[in-house]
């Protein structure tokens, strides 16, 4: 199945291409937007409430809203979209009850409107036991409840795809950094006590784990789906983004911040204890095992489909997210354009 014909309309952006963000106040989602936006791309921007603060500077953007839990709501707000980038994540404490309800939600409204279907994936698929070497092809082996509720997602885009009724792309990606948002463990662990002169890593300092710079991810969304026509009706594609250890992290922040920096450790049965008290701490502690065990993806099969991958040198991309958190005072501006990494 390919990707329906653009409707050829004439937004207020000019562009002949509409894509709808949902969840747009999301960290990944507002980047996504961003992107999509300096692609030349009309974007309809979907929050709950209709309103996205971090979007306002941008002339042009749609703003719609939606309750992600009501169907006829999404396709309501995805309208005249010929993409949909599905950034919809519920807190890990509502996942057990929202997530499917939600996935199939914006499955109804891409079948609707047979728009392409837009999804970033993870590493939990994967399970505990998870192989250093991450391929689109490596066996999904979920062990854990968040585990398994993200392969059922994935199943029922398959599902969908096989049918002939949507398209489905999966960008799967590792632990987020870098962007305007929060709520990730790089803003919330790692980088909270370097004005304190304290760099906090979660496991094993000396293992590679894989991270994605948000602007760059966003960037590989964009030109993917200017690829997608390349694709099957289904396809699970990686990000290689920064297969980097704790220690070169710990690297790249001194020289962001021009001082030394104390590392200090978060032991897993730190959370355990939490989470006697603390749902989140309890959802937390479950995939804390990407911490212990060393993991990269591979990301040349999305390079064989969009070539160079976008990809801000790391001492460049930690410098900007420590910026965007307040922990380094400067007057220099955030890269534009990701660089792209040599093929």
């Amino acid at each position: 199945m390919q990707v329906s014909e653009p409707n050829r309309r004439s937004p207020a952006t000019g562009s002949s291409r509409t894509v709808a963000i949902l969840g747009a106040n999301g960290r990944l989602s507002r980047e996504a937007a961003r992107a999509f936006y300096y692609a030349g791309w009309h974007v309809i921007a979907i929050t709950r409430t209709g309103k996205s603060a971090a979007l306002a500077d941008l002339e042009g953007i749609e703003l719609r809203a939606a309750d992600a839990l009501d169907r006829q709501a999404v396709i309501a707000a995805t309208a005249g979209a010929d993409v949909i980038f599905n950034g919809l994540n519920p807190l890990y404490t509502h996942w057990a009850e929202k997530a499917l309800p939600m996935a199939g939600n914006v499955l109804a409204a891409a079948e609707e409107h047979h728009a392409l279907h837009l999804f970033p994936g993870n590493v939990y698929n994967f399970g505990s036991a998870l192989p250093e070497v991450l391929k689109p092809e490596t066996p999904q082996r979920p062990d854990h409840r968040k585990a398994h509720i993200r392969c059922e997602m994935e199943a029922l885009f398959e599902r969908a795809a096989i049918e002939g009724r949507i398209k489905t792309i999966i960008l799967r990606a590792g632990d987020f950094f870098g962007g305007d948002g929060t709520g990730s463990w790089f803003d919330l662990v790692i980088a909270k006590r370097t004005g304190r002169g304290t760099f906090t890593w979660p496991g094993k300092a000396d293992i590679p784990h894989a991270w994605a710079y948000l602007p760059d991810l966003a960037a590989a969304f964009v030109r993917l789906t200017d690829k997608a026509d390349r694709l099957p009706a289904f396809s699970r594609l990686h990000f290689a983004g920064h297969n980097v250890s704790g220690t070169e992290i710990h690297a790249a922040a001194e020289k962001a911040l021009g001082r030394k920096l104390k590392r200090a450790a978060l032991p897993g049965f730190l959370l355990s204890l939490a989470g006697l008290f603390s749902p989140m701490m309890r959802e937390t502690k479950e995939v804390f095992h990407l911490w212990q065990k060393p993991h990269r993806m591979d990301g040349a099969a999305l390079e064989a489909v969009i070539g160079p991958l976008p990809h801000t040198p790391l001492d460049h991309a930690v410098r900007d997210a420590l910026k965007a958190l307040g922990h380094v005072k400067s007057n220099a501006a955030r890269p534009s354009v990701a660089e792209a990494r040599p093929a």
